[in-house]
């Protein structure tokens, strides 16, 4: 019997091998059916149409997904809205806390467009429409943020807000004289 080297394994004792060679195109092989969910490329499919699929199915993936991050900022609107709700028209802390919020958010949103949809990048998706229905529902929620302001009694809308910019008014009419009953 022969004794085994190092990395080296016993010559001629052998009892099976794995060949590597691709049987595929024999025809006994093309008798069994393929799997569920796996399609053999035929050859004479070229490469370039299956390239050009894999793009074009990569360019929807890329717009459908543009499209749920267009639609995210609905999301937030509608819970934001309903912390307004529940902090009511008061002026305390937690309302004015929840109102910047309301405020702070969208803005800081509508400043990252850019790097929000950078992902979704290709000359085969149009990104336009996308981009302006995130910033249409941004913009929505910073005027929740003011109505929410104006309710509490923060925005100045009435004259009565502004009497102290306004100069004295003019006198009218003057009165003097008169003499002291005793």
């Amino acid at each position: 019997m022969r004794t085994m080297e190092k990395g080296k394994g016993v010559l001629g004792s052998r009892k099976w091998a794995v060949e590597f060679t691709d049987n595929s195109s024999t025809p006994s092989t093309r008798d069994i059916p393929d799997p569920p969910g796996f399609a053999r490329a035929s050859p004479d499919q070229d490469d370039s149409s299956l390239t050009r699929q894999k793009k074009d199915a990569e360019a929807n993936w890329k717009s459908q997904k543009a499209w749920e991050v267009a639609q995210a900022p609905f999301k937030n609107l509608m819970m934001m809205g309903f912390m307004m709700w529940m902090a009511g028209n008061t002026v305390h802390l937690f309302s004015i806390g929840i109102t910047f919020s309301a405020l702070w958010q969208p803005l800081s949103a509508l400043q990252g467009v850019g790097k929000v949809f950078d992902p979704y990048k290709d000359n085969k998706v149009d990104l336009l429409a996308p981009k302006l229905l995130y910033i249409a529902l941004n913009l929505g929620g910073m005027l929740l943020g003011v109505w929410k302001l104006n309710s509490l009694g923060l925005l100045p809308t009435h004259a009565s807000d502004w009497v102290s910019s306004l100069p004295p008014a003019h006198e009218v009419e003057f009165s003097g004289g008169g003499a002291a009953l005793y």
